[in-house]
Parts: structure tokens; C-alpha cells; sequence
């Protein structure tokens, strides 16, 4: 290299500032990343998904279902809000088995930290919609599940990393993926509104996948954990194609299975209403748009 490049690149370098390196990113802006690759991933979005559930065991070093699994199919809608795109709306309903056809779930979720997220269950044969906002006392805690899953609407947020203390434990090695350790610990008002005292994240350092979550209790008992597979390059942007969410009180597991991700998807903002979950022939009229933009 000749003295005048050498130059040239000193130059440079001093000038603009060394590229910033995976290596410098603090745990929130880590975390951030993740959540900004969740969100590319679910704008303006239709998705189908097969969502399975069963009592497992441990057989041959492998978890497997001890019983037939309870699997049922489910479309949902979702675009994203707000400054920056951090806010979403999301709709997700039952298409499959027929019993449970119509059974729907809409989410508000916020990054604001001063704004709680909202959900709202329909369960037809009620035939009404039940609220379920995060609340701010121990009675409003317990999170709801998705559609009987051991998934929880808990599970389930983004956002609101303000809320919690973040350090990075360690880097270490996860499905064959040089990861971070990430700790995530909710602080006191986040706290009224959890399940768990700490979850441990661990993020593949290239691809800023969560690979793993462990889920600890108020004792620092791991209650849950999540694991991510299927990783693939879904419009430019890495997602997990396969989600297990492991109840390690119970023995019950459930997979939540991506069949078919479509984005750029005209979504109206009506359909991401409550009415949508109520009014059987707007649902389904809707629907019908939005499957013919992409069949």
C-alpha cells in the first residue's frame, strides 16, 4: 500500500468515523435491532400459521409430543403505526377446526412505555369481545393465552424496552450460531404487569435473530422457554419460521409454525378494528381481498 493511500485512509477514517462494529452495540441496541427486524417482517403483512399444542416428553434426547398435538390454522393481518413505525395493529383469526372457526384475537401494541397495549379476545360461541388491557396492580397480571396456546399475549408484545434493565451476560454459542446472552430485567412498574422477574435472550450476532428465551419466575425458576428454528431470509430481512414455546411447569409445549408470509399487502385500517372481530361478513369480505391479493 503506498504512503499516499495510507494517508488517504487515516484521512477518511478520522474524518467520518470508524463503521460502528457488532461488537460495540450495547444490549438495548441490540434488542432494538431485533425488534426493528420483528416489525419490517410484520408491516402492511398476511400470514398464515399452523398453530400445534400437546403434552411432551423428553425421549432419545429429543422433545416430542406425549399425545396427539391439537392443531389449528390461522390467518392474520398486521401493519405497523406511529413514529418510526413502532406502533402495530394486529388480527389474527381461527380459520381451522371448524368448531373453532371465527375465534379472533386483535393487539395494539405501543412503544410509548406510557401507553399500555390492548387486547381484545372474541370467542363465538360467547359471541362477545372481551378486553384484556395491561394493568397496573397484581390482579390485572396474569397474561392471556393465545387461542388455548401456551403462548401468552405477554409473549407476544414489542416494544417498550424502556421498561426494563438490559445487560449483556455473555457470547456464547446457540444452534450452532455464535450468539449474545442477553439479560432483560423489568423494572418495578413493568414488574405489576409480568410473569416473569428476568428473561435471557439469546440473539445470533449476525443474523439479530432471537434463537432462544429462558423465562424466570419470581424464585429465579425457569418456567418457560422459547426456541426458534427455521430461520430464513424472508424479503431481505432474517425471521424465525418456527416458534416452540416450552411450559416447563406444566410439560406442555406449543408451535407456532409460519406457513406463508406475505408483506407489502394493502391492509385498510378499518379491518384492524374491533369489528372485524364481531361482524362475520365485513371479516370475511375482507379476508377474500386480502387473499386475492396474493393467490
Amino acid at each position: 500500500m503506498t504512503s499516499q493511500r495510507l494517508l488517504w485512509i487515516i484521512l477518511v477514517w478520522n474524518v467520518f468515523g470508524a463503521p460502528a462494529s457488532a461488537q460495540d452495540l450495547s444490549g438495548l441496541e441490540i434488542m432494538e435491532r431485533v425488534e426493528d427486524s420483528q416489525r419490517a417482517t410484520s408491516d402492511s403483512a398476511f400470514n398464515r400459521m399452523q398453530l400445534s399444542t400437546c403434552r411432551f416428553g423428553i425421549k432419545d434426547n429429543r422433545i416430542t409430543c406425549a399425545e396427539r398435538p391439537r392443531i389449528k390454522s390461522l390467518e392474520s393481518v398486521g401493519k405497523n403505526y406511529g413514529e418510526d413505525g413502532k406502533d402495530s395493529k394486529n388480527v389474527t383469526i381461527v380459520q381451522e377446526p371448524a368448531a373453532e372457526r371465527g375465534v379472533g384475537m386483535l393487539s395494539f401494541s405501543y412503544d410509548d412505555t406510557q401507553r399500555d397495549n390492548e387486547t381484545w379476545l372474541y370467542l363465538s360461541a360467547l359471541g362477545r369481545v372481551k378486553r384484556i388491557a395491561s394493568g397496573n396492580s397484581d390482579d390485572d397480571a396474569e397474561p392471556a393465552s393465545v387461542f388455548g396456546s401456551e403462548f401468552t399475549t405477554e409473549d407476544t408484545d414489542t416494544g417498550k424496552l424502556g421498561e426494563y434493565e438490559i445487560n449483556i451476560l455473555d457470547e456464547t454459542t446457540e444452534s450452532g450460531r455464535e450468539v449474545w446472552k442477553i439479560e432483560l430485567i423489568p423494572n418495578a412498574q413493568r414488574a405489576l404487569k409480568s410473569r416473569y422477574s428476568r428473561t435471557v435472550n439469546y440473539v445470533d450476532k449476525e443474523r439479530f435473530v432471537v434463537l432462544r428465551v429462558e423465562m424466570f419466575d419470581q424464585y429465579d425458576n425457569e418456567i418457560k422457554r422459547l426456541l426458534a428454528s427455521r430461520v430464513e431470509l424472508v424479503n431481505d430481512i432474517w425471521m424465525a419460521r418456527s416458534l416452540t414455546m416450552m411450559n416447563l411447569v406444566s410439560n406442555r409445549l406449543s408451535n407456532m409454525a409460519f406457513l406463508e408470509i406475505y408483506t407489502d399487502v394493502e391492509v385498510e385500517d378499518e379491518f384492524l378494528t374491533t369489528r372485524t372481530l364481531t361482524d362475520v361478513a365485513f371479516r370475511e369480505t375482507e379476508l377474500e381481498k386480502l387473499r386475492q391479493q396474493i393467490d
